[in-house]
């Protein structure tokens, strides 16, 4: 089916309301070390998938998930670094969270063109939970992207914007964020997260 206009506004203004809780694959699943392959389909399929990764980011919370973190080997990933989410009690004593600020966006098929100078940013990864570290990332990009249409578009990002596009692009290109880390480090949080793995399993 071919999406319209019409289809993507609903998308947009109801991508909070409802959706799957996708499981979140963890690292060091093999697939987080794949390549993604290009998004060719821009149907409702895609659009589900696109809506349901929103729902389960809002939920966990998180910034941003990329497709091969659900399990789908295809490039592209969601991201909204502007939402803000209040935790609260309701009347029957139970904790819920109230979200607003929703701004939601979908990149398919990312290419970063152009880089511009550095930044170091604590960093974490809905993949990898539990772990921060400081990672370098280039301040400034342009990134070149398809939309839900399969529309060419094209953006420049900064700061947090640049280093969230910067991070998920990573994951569509196999690279899971404590790779970028010393030696050292890598190795410890691989072992770490083994040993919480196989605990898991006994």
């Amino acid at each position: 089916m071919v999406l319209n206009p019409v289809m993507i506004d609903d998308f947009l203004s109801n991508y909070s309301l409802n959706g799957e809780i996708l499981p979140v694959i963890k690292y060091p699943d093999i697939i987080l070390s794949k390549k993604s392959a290009l998004v060719e389909s821009f149907d409702d399929h895609l659009v589900q998938h696109c809506k349901n990764m929103l729902f389960t980011m809002y939920q966990a919370p998180g910034i941003g998930l990329a497709a091969p973190q659900v399990g789908i080997s295809k490039r592209f990933f969601v991201l909204d670094i502007d939402f803000d989410r209040e935790e609260f009690t309701n009347s029957k004593g139970e904790v819920e969270f109230r979200y607003s600020g929703f701004s939601p966006q979908v990149y398919i098929n990312p290419k970063i063109l152009e880089t511009q100078g550095e930044i170091l940013y604590q960093e974490g990864c809905l993949s990898v939970p539990g772990v921060y570290e400081d990672v370098k990332r280039f301040e400034k990009i342009v990134v070149e992207y398809q939309d839900l249409l399969g529309q060419k578009q094209q953006l420049t990002a900064e700061g947090l914007l640049s280093i969230c596009i910067q991070h998920e692009t990573d994951h569509l290109n196999g690279v899971v964020f404590i790779e970028k880390l010393s030696s050292i480090k890598r190795n410890f949080y691989k072992k770490k997260l083994e040993k919480e793995k196989k605990r898991k399993v006994l």
